[in-house]
Order: structure tokens, then sequence, then C-alpha cells
């Protein structure tokens, strides 16, 4: 993985099922990861290995969902043999109803993406 982030980082993501009781449009982005149509945007980790949140593959919006992902796979991912996933390093942390992707898979309009 490029610029794999930071332990420092890691930590200040939620443990898993510690915003459970957030509303989804509410809960924070902490980290996103990238490769060419993929996304995968974490909001809660376990502090070893897996994550919760949102992913998009392939820019395919109609099967994007929450769900959990491993960093472990994540790192392992090389398309051409070279090719890595990469970690956002100007990422800031924003509502999920702030991140436009994720806001165009889950059909969240502007206008009700604010409420």
């Amino acid at each position: 993985m490029w610029n794999e982030p930071k332990p420092e980082q890691l930590s200040n993501i939620p443990a898993l099922y510690a915003t459970e009781s957030v509303p989804v449009k509410d809960k924070i982005v902490y980290q996103h990861f990238f490769l060419g149509g993929c996304d995968w945007y974490a909001m809660e980790y376990d502090g070893v290995d897996t994550f919760f949140g949102f992913a998009i593959l392939n820019q395919d919006y109609e099967m994007a969902e929450f769900g959990y992902f491993s960093r472990e796979e994540l790192k392992r991912i090389k398309v051409n043999g070279w090719l890595e996933v990469d970690c956002d390093l100007y990422w800031t942390p924003k509502p999920a109803r702030e991140v436009e992707l994720i806001c165009i898979a889950q059909r969240w309009h502007a206008k009700s993406a604010n409420q």
C-alpha cells in the first residue's frame, strides 16, 4: 500500500461498534483509500486489521455498500503486479453526508444530505 496511514492516524478512528448509535449520515469518515475507480472509506477500526466503512468498487454505485474490509487485504492488492491501493494524504475527516461519492451511491441528494 502506498502512503500507508501512520499508527497515530489509525488510533484516532473509533473502535468497531463504537459509533453504532450515530446515524449513518453523521458517521465520521476518518480515512480514504483508493485505487482506480475503487474507494474505501474507514469509519471504525478494530486496531488490528478490520475497518467498518463504505466501499465503492469499480465505480459501481449501485452495489456500493457499508460493511467491513481488511487493511491487510487492501495492502495485498496489486494491479498489473505493481499498482497498489493508496491512502489519501490530503483527507480531512468529515461526516459521510459530506463525502460526494458516498452521497452519489446512497442517493442522498444535496438537500437531504444536510438534514
